[in-house]
């Protein structure tokens, strides 16, 4: 559980990081579209790292509910994330990694759901 903390303030430390990098340093070699995708992924690295920090304080989870959402989470932000930084700072291709960004949304996707599972479970149990 200390694990998910540490690695959930690591990323939104990065996001806070990547945020400025955005707003400061690509602002001039990227086009408006670019850098609004560039910001797409920031804003949902922080959403996420927020929500990883709910997820792995919260007394209603248990280790292995916190553990599984954690990684759906994790690999979430690398791969929705991780690809959109790719794309916007190497000169890989959106053509050539297309499938990532859907599945890394994918991830989040069942992460947010599993979530919605177990409140409904704990609900219909009270």
């Amino acid at each position: 559980m200390f694990k998910n903390l540490i690695i959930a303030c690591f990323l939104g430390l990065f996001a806070v990081i990547l945020g400025a990098f955005g707003a400061h340093a690509l602002k001039e070699s990227v086009t408006a579209d670019q850098l609004l995708s560039f910001e797409t992924a920031v804003r949902y690295q922080m959403y996420h790292a927020i929500i990883l920090l709910f997820v792995n304080i919260y007394e209603g989870f248990s280790v292995k509910q916190k553990n599984s959402i954690s990684y759906l989470f994790f690999f979430g932000i690398l791969f929705f994330s991780g690809s959109i930084y790719l794309i916007q700072l190497t000169s890989i291709s959106a053509k050539s990694i297309w499938f990532v960004t859907p599945l890394g949304g994918l991830f989040f996707i069942i992460g947010w759901i599993s979530m919605i599972v177990i409140f409904v479970k704990k609900y219909r149990h009270k």
